[in-house]
């Protein structure tokens, strides 16, 4: 059936190349009109408290609301345009509003309780009741027990915070677009490598500009930190980078305000729903228990991680000194410097690994991994895709049966906002229909290739599509038939990243990485020898880069926790006392990292990013279990798949580790996989 709407045909995978900007408004006023009838319907006093009358038909109602909107999520990420912008701005509003309607309807409430209070409880299965334990769970962080006044005005807050929080992520995405330098000696690039050149001067020429284009996008960005002689040009790029959507740029895309006003709605948000502050709101569907335990985890991984880290800064100024004629390092030399000491030390560079990791090469490798400890099949497929850029894939079992299917999309564009990620696009259910396979979308932003050559990827862009890959596998072979706990969803967000985390030690070892490895000149594979070498080099710099990453989480745990957004202290200085605690390398005076510390401010990483070092414990501690047995072993794959990937958010993620390791999880693995064991 065709719909005048193709954000209103549910009938396969999204239209891409019908959907148009002005179709967000219509799609959302009639799918919202369907979900407040459908709340209504099943709420009354009439409809009996068991799942087929109440569950059932909200958990329809709400797929098609979310698949759309979530097409329309999608495009603001990846296809930005102001005309999308307007009409996912105009739309968001209501959107928000009926999800806040609903988790506050407190007749709605009752049913979940009653459900849970009745003697077919008992009866359902395990994946059953620990759907409506969250839902009951989501009622009262939503506010449903709230008076009428509070009710209204938590409606208030999560509205306005909404939009704060997609303006954030458009400015930041403004502000880097907007810095454009066009080089036009070559001799100002020298250093960067001939492809990252070649890449700048195609872009130039799109620009109809002679010369070079610089960007503040990361395919251009880190290879001129990285690899440019030029000192002025490195701090250049640093303070734009480092200022992007501050107080330091154009005040129209100024992030400051904006921070603070999140900050100050998240506490009243707290505040009407009895916590002491957001973090332990955020805490609540986590792994962890207390904001205090959280800063206790990082303050051990800290204690052990900083004198590794000292060592590290030790070393690269020495060797600056020494080597590079730079007395005092600077923030703009850190990655320039790095490089060098890398290759004087282990006498290879990212660049010339680069040559060996073709993008078609890479993806053969991936999908033999996933074949080797999984026993799944991918193959090409076809769809309708946002850009002609995009590939799209399908996963089918050992039979043949298709399992889920995804989007790929790897190179940047200034559409699309940075980073990398994965989403759901169509999560997996069992219906009366049959079983409704999911589909992931996985987005990344590398290079594309130039003068029709092959794309090609640094070996931490092949560890980045690997953790997207693990959340996609994650997504694609769950067995679960419940919509809310199918797949990554209703998985405590301090676990999501067990699977994704895993994917990445897989680069590291050398059958998978020569599997996926080809000169680019020679056609030859990786060398054993500098497989060793980049072994060798695998925890270059791994204390400093830890203490980068709690010095990031702590912050953003006390600015959610024990800082006062209403207070005289700024989140900058906030930063500055953390800085000053834990980091082991002093940062620019004039950075202004939270303007752009989107995982916070505009992702669901709030009082969260913590997750990262909290998953790497998991992460490490069950890929220690694949060493064991044998890293490319089907035994253990398998068991990962069974006790991990299949039941999604079927069961707490502490009970899903232990049956996968038999035992809790325990940080040692970590540790040594980061090479901080043992004297630093």
């Amino acid at each position: 059936m065709t719909h005048e709407n193709p954000l209103l045909d549910f009938s396969d995978l999204p239209r891409y190349r019908s959907i148009r900007p002005e179709h967000i408004g219509p799609a959302m006023t009639a799918l919202l009109a369907e979900g407040r009838a459908v709340v209504a319907r099943v709420a009354r006093p009439e409809t009996p408290a068991t799942w087929e009358a109440v569950v059932a038909p909200l958990e329809d109602a709400s797929e098609r609301l979310a698949r759309a909107w979530g097409v329309a999520n999608h495009l603001q990420g990846v296809l930005d345009s102001p005309e999308l912008r307007e009409a996912y701005n105009a739309a968001q509003p209501e959107v928000v509003a009926y999800y806040t309607e609903m988790g506050q309807n407190l007749s709605l409430f009752k049913k979940y309780e009653a459900i849970a209070a009745s003697d077919a409880f008992a009866k359902m299965s395990a994946t059953e009741q620990r759907v409506i334990g969250s839902e009951l769970r989501d009622f009262r962080l939503s506010g449903a027990g709230l008076s009428d006044t509070a009710k209204t005005r938590y409606a208030e807050l999560q509205a306005e915070l909404a939009q704060l929080q997609t303006r954030f992520s458009e400015n930041l995405l403004d502000a880097t677009n907007a810095f454009v330098l066009y080089v036009q000696d070559e001799g100002a690039l020298s250093g960067i490598p001939a492809d990252v050149l070649e890449s700048f001067r195609a872009a130039a020429e799109r620009d109809g500009q002679p010369g070079w284009k610089v960007t503040l996008q990361m395919p251009s960005f880190i290879p001129v930190m990285q690899y440019a002689d030029q000192r002025e040009l490195r701090q250049k790029l640093h303070y734009a980078f480092s200022t992007r959507a501050s107080d330091l740029g154009p005040p129209a895309v100024d992030n400051t305000a904006i921070i603070r006003r999140i900050l100050e709605l998240r506490a009243e948000t707290a505040a009407l729903l009895g916590y002491a502050s957001f973090a332990e709101v955020s805490l609540v569907p986590k792994m962890a228990d207390t904001p205090a335990q959280v800063l206790g985890f990082l303050d051990d991984l800290g204690q052990k991680a900083r004198p590794f880290a000292l060592r590290d800064v030790a070393e690269l100024r020495d060797f600056s000194a020494r080597e590079l004629g730079i007395s005092e390092l600077q923030p703009w030399d850190l990655a320039y410097a790095s490089e060098k000491l890398r290759v004087a030390r282990y006498a290879f560079s990212d660049q010339e690994v680069k040559e060996y990791l073709p993008e078609d090469r890479v993806l053969t490798g991936l999908f033999t991994l996933a074949k080797s400890i999984y026993g799944v099949s991918i193959e090409a497929d076809a769809a309708e895709t946002w850009d002609a850029s995009v590939r799209f894939f399908r996963v089918r079992d050992a039979g043949g049966a298709t399992l889920g299917r995804f989007y790929l999309d790897l190179y940047a564009r200034d559409t699309k906002r940075g980073g990398a990620w994965m989403d759901d696009a169509i999560a997996r259910r069992e219906t009366a229909a049959g079983v409704q396979t999911p589909v992931a979308y996985l987005v990344c932003n590398f290079s594309s290739p130039v003068g029709g050559k092959v794309a090609r990827f640094t070996h931490d862009e092949v560890i980045t599509l690997f953790h997207e890959f693990g959340h996609g596998l994650h997504h694609l072979l769950t067995r679960v038939g419940h919509l809310w706990a199918s797949g990554i969803h209703g998985v405590e967000w301090d676990a999501v990243e067990l699977p994704s985390q895993l994917m990445e030690n897989f680069c590291w070892e050398w059958e998978v990485l020569s599997n996926m490895s080809e000169h680019a000149t020679t056609g030859e594979p990786l060398p054993r020898a500098l497989f060793d070498k980049m072994v060798a080099a695998k925890n270059f710099q791994s204390g400093m880069q830890t203490m980068r990453q709690l010095e990031m989480s702590l912050f953003d745990m006390h600015l959610h926790h024990d800082f006062d957004a209403s207070g005289l202290q700024t989140p900058m200085e906030l930063l500055g006392a953390i800085r000053e605690r834990v980091a082991v390398v002093a940062a620019a005076a004039y950075n202004r990292f939270p303007s752009s510390f989107s995982h916070i401010f505009a992702g669901g990483y709030s009082a969260g990013y913590y997750s990262y070092k909290w998953a790497e414990v998991l992460s490490a501690d069950a890929f220690s279990l694949f060493e064991e047995h044998g890293v490319l072993g089907a035994e253990i794959g398998r068991r990962f798949w069974n006790e991990v990937l299949a039941v999604g958010g079927g069961r707490p993620a502490i009970e899903s580790f232990r049956a996968f390791r038999g035992r809790d999880p325990s940080v040692e693995a970590l540790l040594r996989h980061s090479g901080m064991v043992g004297a630093a």
